[in-house]
C-alpha cells in the first residue's frame, strides 16, 4: 500500500465558498501514483469547513453563502461566544453543519469526482488568516 501525506497552506480568502481542487492536487502530486485509493482532506480550523459541490457555475457558491447567512445569522441574541466579532460563533456553527473533512476516491491517479464536482473551502469568517489542510492519500 502507498501512503502519502502533505500539508497545504491556503492564502487568506474572503468569506464565501471557494474551489480548491486544483490547489489540493498541486500540493499532493503523488496521487498520480495511486491506481485505486482514497484522498482524505482535513482542515485544521473551527471556523472554516470543506464540502464537495458544483464546480462550474459560480452562482452556486454565491447561493451557498447567501443561504448559510440566512440560516445562521450574525448577532443572534442567544450567542455567548462573541469575543472575536459577530461572525465568530456563526462561523463555528456553519463549520459544524458542513464538515472538517472530505474523502474522495482515487482511480488511476486521478480524483474520481463527478463531472460537475469540486472541493470547496467554505470560509465563514470576514477576515480570516490563511487556512491549513492535511492531505492524506492512500491506496495501491
Amino acid at each position: 500500500m502507498l501512503v502519502f501525506q502533505n500539508e497545504c497552506s491556503l492564502p487568506p480568502l474572503p468569506r464565501g465558498f471557494h474551489l480548491i481542487s486544483d490547489r489540493v492536487l498541486r500540493a499532493l502530486p503523488e496521487i498520480r501514483q495511486i491506481k485505486a485509493g482514497l484522498l482524505h482532506v482535513f482542515i485544521q480550523h473551527t471556523s472554516a469547513s470543506l464540502t464537495i459541490n458544483e464546480n462550474a457555475d459560480p452562482t452556486v457558491r454565491h447561493d451557498f453563502e447567501s443561504h448559510f447567512n440566512v440560516m445562521v445569522p450574525e448577532n443572534a441574541p442567544y450567542y455567548r461566544h462573541n469575543y472575536e466579532g459577530p461572525d465568530d460563533m456563526p462561523a463555528h456553527i456553519k463549520a459544524s453543519l458542513l464538515d472538517s473533512a472530505v474523502t474522495i476516491p482515487i482511480t488511476n491517479g486521478r480524483l474520481n469526482l463527478g463531472t460537475w464536482q469540486g472541493i470547496y473551502l467554505c470560509e465563514h469568517r470576514d477576515h480570516a488568516s490563511g487556512r491549513r489542510l492535511v492531505l492524506t492519500a492512500y491506496g495501491v
